[in-house]
């Protein structure tokens, strides 16, 4: 394993941990404060995710956006992900690693985009799990014209400073229980 992606590993392992510990202190009104940022953005197509394990849940704010919203689908290893259209009370599957997805619906292109993650930095950079899945997903949207990726976390995932490589698309924004943090 490279210097590099053993960085990585390693960061991975701690961000889990601490993670882990602030999922059982609880989320407070994170989710409050993503559907007020997500306010300013009624009609875009959103991309949520459905929460597992430890990951802060954003489903109350997927809810109440007033326009479509999406959930990705992973297509394959190394692939850009899709985004098929979710809805309260829809039908879900098993997709990859677990993760539910809808068992139909339209394939939507986001704008706007709430992006999972183990560790954030002052930076605006993310420690995803290591499939590349979002950032290959954002560098192809970005390619195509403005999209929003707001990282919704623990404020207690930040690091000093999370490993990165030239392939990592950075976050505009992060939203925690303590607030809002917009990026350069």
């Amino acid at each position: 394993m490279s210097g590099e992606q053993g960085d990585k590993a390693a960061a991975r392992k701690t961000a889990f941990a601490v993670r882990k510990a602030a999922f059982a202190a609880g989320q407070g009104q994170a989710a409050e404060l993503l559907a007020d940022v997500l306010a300013g953005n009624r009609g875009a197509v959103l991309s949520g995710y459905m929460p597992m394990r430890t990951e802060i849940d954003p489903l109350p704010a997927m809810a109440a956006h007033q326009g479509a919203v999406g959930v990705p689908v992973i297509m394959g290893p190394a692939q850009a992900l899709r985004f098929r259209e979710w809805s309260p009370g829809c039908a879900m599957v098993a997709g990859a690693f677990g993760a539910l997805i809808p068992a139909d619906g339209a394939w939507l292109e986001p704008e706007v985009l709430i992006v999972p993650l183990l560790a954030f930095d002052a930076r605006g950079y993310r420690l995803g799990y290591g499939g590349g899945f979002y950032d290959r997903t954002l560098e192809g949207l970005r390619a195509r014209g403005p999209v929003l990726a707001i990282g919704f976390a623990f404020a207690a995932q930040e690091v000093a400073e999370v490993p990165i490589d030239a392939t990592d698309q950075r976050l505009d924004m992060i939203v925690t229980e303590q607030g809002v943090r917009r990026f350069a």
